[in-house]
């Protein structure tokens, strides 16, 4: 699997899905989440959890595996970006 650059957080994208002259308190509210948390997952201060990743598959119609591979693929891209300082483990040196 190639790695995509830059790839869509998943709130960007569920932008897209929003039905136009629907309120964010409107749509927290049928999808069951409080208006800060969907705020917080369309501005990118969030992820897609499992359980909203059910809610919006039950909601758009959309599996909640699309949702949360997006955002895993989101996740990793940033992380790639700023890898963590690790120290490589051998069968030698005590790992498992």
């Amino acid at each position: 699997m190639s790695n995509m650059h830059n790839p869509p957080h998943s709130g960007e994208v569920l932008r897209e899905y929003l039905p136009e002259g629907v309120s964010i308190g409107e749509v927290a509210k049928r999808l069951g989440v409080t208006r800060q948390a969907l705020s917080a997952l369309l501005n990118g201060r969030a992820g897609v959890s499992a359980p909203v990743a059910l809610r919006l598959e039950g909601a758009l119609g959309a599996s909640a595996e699309i949702w949360l591979n997006m955002q895993t693929n989101h996740d990793r891209w940033r992380a790639r970006k700023r890898p963590p300082r690790v120290q490589r483990m051998s069968a030698s040196n005590g790992a498992a």
